[in-house]
């Protein structure tokens, strides 16, 4: 079964400074996105595509684009605040995008078949390619109800010792069924101890092993039709009230699929660390990882 890897990487980087994306961390420059690519076509997959601004399709290419679509299938999409159903425009003086969910809209017509999407800067592990690739490959996508699957990382393997991160934590039932997505926009160690904040004074612990959403999921092709219709509903409802900043993000989308019973999603756990560069003082840490994983042989030193 043919199957798609959606990477988003039009986002602004604005905590990180710059085009965090394409800033090498590994032997011969390579950058987060390649180890994902890599990984992906080890699983299976026979297809990338890439979701950027069009001001950066020349510098994409020559930077990752080129170099991968010598082994796996390439494609671009765009992202701009122009792509909007009929009989909407953008607010006047608008800058920020309108969000995840809106990012992989823009893949309608272009993604036909099983497709995970993932973040351009968070290195995931070749562990949630390999499994979410089984998921596709054994699940039967009939029947009255989406199929949908997101990899799940225990929340002590997601945290970045330079500041707060946001997780989606997750509560998962005794099937392995995810219930519900909480985000919580200020995770952090303290005292040795995870926990978040509202008002950044009170915390309150999470359990190590919490599972938490790093933006990696599993959907069918027929998910797009479905994304129009609740972007439609977001436009007209969420926009007039905060016209400039309002966004449209992935795991709100699956939250109120799963509240109006017309979705399942299976959570499939992996104990991989999750890295990535939230903040420019993270690099060295991701250097240092891949450079780990180099020297155990998980990736070779040259990955094309």
């Amino acid at each position: 079964m043919d199957k798609t890897l959606v990477i988003l990487a039009a986002g602004m980087g604005s905590r990180y400074g710059g085009l965090k994306q394409i800033d090498p961390v590994g032997p011969n420059n390579s950058i987060i996105i390649d180890y994902s690519i890599y990984d992906a076509i080890k699983a299976g997959f026979t297809k990338v595509v890439f979701i950027i601004k069009k001001e950066n399709e020349a510098l994409f290419k020559e930077v990752i684009g080129n170099k991968v679509s010598k082994h796996v299938k390439v494609e671009y999409v765009f992202q701009s605040l122009d792509k909007l159903p009929e009989g909407f425009s953008c607010p006047e003086e608008r800058v920020k995008p309108w969000g995840t969910a809106h990012a992989v809209l823009c893949c309608k017509g272009v993604v036909n078949e099983p497709f995970v999407v993932i973040n351009s800067d968070d290195f995931y592990g070749s562990g949630a390619y390999s499994n979410l690739a089984n998921w596709i490959e054994k699940t039967d996508f009939s029947g009255d109800k989406y199929k949908f699957a997101m990899a799940g990382y225990y929340l002590k393997n997601t945290l970045t010792d330079n500041g707060t991160v946001s997780r989606g934590v997750c509560d998962v039932d005794g099937n392995g069924q995810l219930k519900d997505v909480i985000e919580r926009t200020k995770i952090m160690r303290v005292d040795g101890k995870i926990s978040f904040t509202e008002d950044g004074e009170s915390w309150t612990e999470l359990p190590e092993n919490s599972v938490a959403s790093m933006n990696c999921w599993c959907f069918p092709a027929a998910i797009l039709e479905e994304i129009e219709k609740y972007f439609i509903e977001f436009l007209k409802n969420e926009v007039p009230e905060n016209p400039l900043k309002s966004e449209f993000f992935l795991p709100f989308l699956v939250r109120d699929m799963l509240s109006e019973g017309k979705c399942t999603v299976d959570v499939i756990e992996t104990a991989d660390r999750w890295f990535g560069v939230t903040y420019k003082e993270d690099k060295p840490d991701v250097v240092a990882s891949i450079s780990a994983l180099v020297e155990e042989g998980k990736y070779p030193e040259e990955l094309w």
